[in-house]
């Protein structure tokens, strides 16, 4: 039998949540390791947009200042409706919006860390609880990990939330090309969030810095699998196939895009309703980032909500953990004040996750999901009473760390 290995505190999952949990922990003293089954450090979908309330939690991580080099900031987004030659402004609110390079974000993140925290090719096959809360992972290579506290960062096919028993994901009937384009001689866009609908199909475009620029598509999902290309090449071709009664700009933008940037994605949500009552703690196990909230791209909201994760979670943990010793190590992390920073956290979060998930989920109805006139109608009528605002939710503050 493989010797198990005793660590304090576990992450599953190497991306932004994960490695912004572990960054988090450590500027509070307190030791981690995060596992990631990949060989590499992973990034997918090219880049994020990070709103004012992303940029406080940064800020408590550290990164701020060197990230902001990286993304010219913009102000305002636009709104074009082809068919209908609208077109409509909204000036964000105070604070800065930026649109980041996903690797700029996660390598940031990693390289903040100390080394050997987090270890590539680390797959959680099976997780069990045994009595004395201590929980149990055994990895695909047959080694055993015993944790005392276990956060599932992995994504919306999390391992550990199929563990927890949340409810599973659902698919929108819509699914996204994500892609990047240098333009080695400047683009000359505007600083701006511009989104064009046309027959159907959205199209994204924000500027990162005066070169590059971050794109989207948003198409309907073919509900057979093998009809999606999925080598880039294929991946394009058919992008430009879709929006090739575009504007010359965008068409063009596609056709000059970065191959190893493209990515076609299933959207994906948890219900919101699942979110209000749900259990997302048991014993000492939990959930952050996409793993607990995945929600649709249409308020640019999951990276920097799962940065606020982070930060929170973080901070109760360490409000329950004794003193730093002289080494500087963290002591006295018991099952039940494990257990009692967890159901703080999950306290805290979970207002603010469901109100995000729930504007998200409706403005996806209306942007690109088929609804019916009944639905849109419906949608509208609790956007205009819940969320009037169409940017509050950017200027929310997850608090210090």
């Amino acid at each position: 039998m493989a010797a198990v290995e005793e660590i304090d505190i576990v992450i599953v999952g190497g991306g932004i949540c994960g490695l912004a949990t572990a960054l988090a922990l450590h500027r509070k003293g307190i030791k981690s390791v995060v596992l990631e089954r990949s060989d590499t450090l992973r990034v997918t979908g090219a880049a994020i947009g990070v709103f004012p309330n992303g940029w406080r939690a940064l800020h408590q991580l550290g990164l701020d200042s060197s990230l902001r080099s990286t993304g010219i900031p913009f102000q305002r987004a636009v709104d074009v409706w082809v068919e209908k030659g609208v077109e409509r402004e909204t000036l964000l609110s105070e604070g800065e919006a930026r649109c980041l390079r996903r690797n700029d974000l996660v390598e940031a993140l990693a390289n903040a860390l100390p080394l050997e925290t987090i270890r590539f090719g680390c797959q959680v096959l099976s997780v069990n609880v045994e009595r004395c809360n201590s929980t149990m992972l055994q990895l695909h290579d047959g080694s055993v990990i015993k944790a005392k506290v276990l956060i599932g960062c992995d994504g919306a096919n999390s391992v550990i939330a199929n563990y927890i028993g949340l409810k599973p994901t659902r698919p929108f009937t819509s699914c996204a090309v994500r892609g990047l384009t240098l333009y080695p001689d400047g683009h000359g866009f505007a600083p701006e969030f511009l989104r064009v609908r046309k027959d159907k199909y959205l199209v994204g475009r924000i500027p990162i810095d005066e070169k590059t620029v971050y794109w989207f598509v948003v198409l309907q999902w073919i509900q057979r699998d093998a009809e999606m290309p999925k080598d880039p090449a294929s991946i394009r071709q058919m992008t430009l196939d879709i929006t090739a009664g575009f504007s010359k700009d965008i068409v063009e933008m596609i056709e000059k895009s970065d191959l190893t940037s493209l990515s076609l994605t299933r959207l994906r949500y948890r219900a919101p309703w699942n979110l209000v009552s749900g259990n997302f703690r048991r014993e000492t196990v939990t959930v952050a980032g996409d793993a607990w909230h995945v929600m649709g791209p249409f308020l640019g909201q999951g990276g920097s909500a799962a940065l606020e994760d982070a930060i929170v979670l973080a901070r109760c943990l360490s409000k329950k953990i004794g003193d730093a010793d002289s080494n500087g190590s963290r002591m006295h992390l018991s099952a039940q004040k494990a257990i009692e920073a967890l159901d703080e956290y999950l306290k805290e979060r979970r207002r603010r996750v469901v109100l995000l998930s729930t504007c998200t989920y409706l403005r996806g109805l209306l942007l690109v999901e088929d609804s019916s006139f009944l639905v849109r109608f419906l949608c509208i009528i609790i956007i205009a009473v819940l969320f009037r605002d169409p940017s509050n939710h950017t200027r929310y503050d997850c608090g210090e760390l």
